[in-house]
C-alpha cells in the first residue's frame, strides 16, 4: 500500500530534511523523513481553537459550525506499534442518523459521531438508548439521539485490533466513571475514554506510556493507492491526537499542509548550504 517514510523523530517542519519539497512521491522513491506531532490538549468538545490551528492555513483552519458529512474528505490511515497493526480505518465508512444507528447498537459497542470540520467524537453505548462519553472534561450519561446532535454515526467496534473486554465489563467501565471531571479525568478526548472503556488498556490514559527512547509507534497516512507519509511517536496517547486533529481539518487540508511544510524546510536546508 503505497511508498513508507523511513524514521520521523522531529518536533518541528523547519528542521525537517526532505528530498521531495512536496513529500508525496510515487512507489519507487527512495525514503523520505517526516515529522511527529506533541500536542498538550486536544480540545474536541470546546470552543476555541485546537493548539494545532496555528500550523493549518486561516482559511483551511476547521470552522466549528456544523457541516454535512462528507466521506470524501476523510483521510484513510493506520496506525503501528513497531511492526504490529493496531488500528486500521478506511476512509468513506458509511454513517447514519442517530435513529438509524439504535437499530444498530448493542450494548458495549464503540459509536463515532462525525461532521466535517469537527473533531470525531465517541461513545459507549450502554442500552436504553443511551450512551456514556467525555464532554466538556465530563463523564456523561446522556441518550444516543441528545449527543448526535444531527451529526451521522456509525459503530467502529473493529477500527482498533485490540481484544474487547466482556460486553457487560466495557458497559460497566463507562458507567463507573459517570460524574467524574476536570483534574479527575485519566482521558485526553472522547476516542480514548470510549477506546479505554471497550479494551481496557492504559495506553489510552493520559500519561499511560512512559515518553523515552525509540518512538515505537506509527501513523500511516495514505492518501491514495501510491502517496503515503508516516509520522513517528512515542505514544498511542499522541497518535490518537494527531489522527484526530487530520480528521477535523480534512484530507486536502492535511495534504496541503505537509507540502508547504516540506517546502519550507527544503527551502531552509538551502539557506543553511549557501550560507
Amino acid at each position: 500500500m503505497g511508498n513508507q517514510v523511513e524514521k520521523l523523530t522531529h518536533l518541528n517542519y523547519a528542521e525537517v530534511p526532505t528530498a521531495d519539497p512536496n513529500g508525496l512521491e510515487p512507489d519507487d522513491a527512495g525514503p523520505r523523513i517526516g515529522v511527529s506531532y506533541i500536542f498538550s490538549n486536544d480540545d474536541d468538545d470546546q470552543d476555541d481553537h485546537h493548539p494545532s490551528d496555528r500550523f493549518a492555513p486561516d482559511k483551511q483552519r476547521a470552522s466549528h459550525e456544523e457541516k454535512p458529512f462528507d466521506p470524501r474528505d476523510e483521510l484513510a490511515c493506520a496506525i503501528y506499534y513497531r511492526e504490529e497493526c493496531v488500528h486500521e480505518m478506511s476512509a468513506g465508512a458509511a454513517a447514519h442518523s442517530a435513529e438509524s444507528l439504535l437499530n444498530k447498537c448493542r450494548p458495549g459497542d464503540l459509536l463515532e459521531f462525525v461532521a466535517t470540520g469537527q473533531y470525531p467524537h465517541w461513545a459507549v453505548y450502554v442500552g436504553d438508548f443511551q450512551v456514556v462519553h467525555m464532554h466538556r472534561a465530563e463523564i456523561k450519561n446522556n441518550f444516543l439521539t441528545d449527543v448526535s446532535q444531527g451529526k451521522k454515526g456509525r459503530v467502529v467496534n473493529g477500527l482498533y485490533r485490540y481484544r474487547a473486554l466482556p460486553p457487560e465489563v466495557v458497559v460497566r467501565n463507562a458507567l463507573d466513571h459517570v460524574g467524574t471531571r476536570d483534574r479527575e479525568l485519566y482521558w485526553r478526548n472522547s476516542e480514548c475514554f470510549a477506546a479505554w472503556c471497550r479494551f481496557g488498556k492504559r495506553e489510552f490514559k493520559i500519561g499511560g506510556e512512559i515518553r523515552i527512547g525509540k518512538q515505537p509507534y506509527r501513523l500511516k497516512l495514505l492518501f491514495s493507492e501510491k502517496k503515503s507519509h508516516v509520522l513517528e511517536f512515542q505514544s498511542l496517547e499522541d497518535v490518537i491526537m494527531e489522527k484526530r486533529r487530520n480528521d477535523q481539518i480534512g484530507k486536502d487540508a492535511v495534504m496541503q499542509e505537509l507540502a508547504n511544510h516540506l517546502n519550507t524546510a527544503h527551502e531552509n536546508i538551502e539557506v543553511r548550504v549557501v550560507n
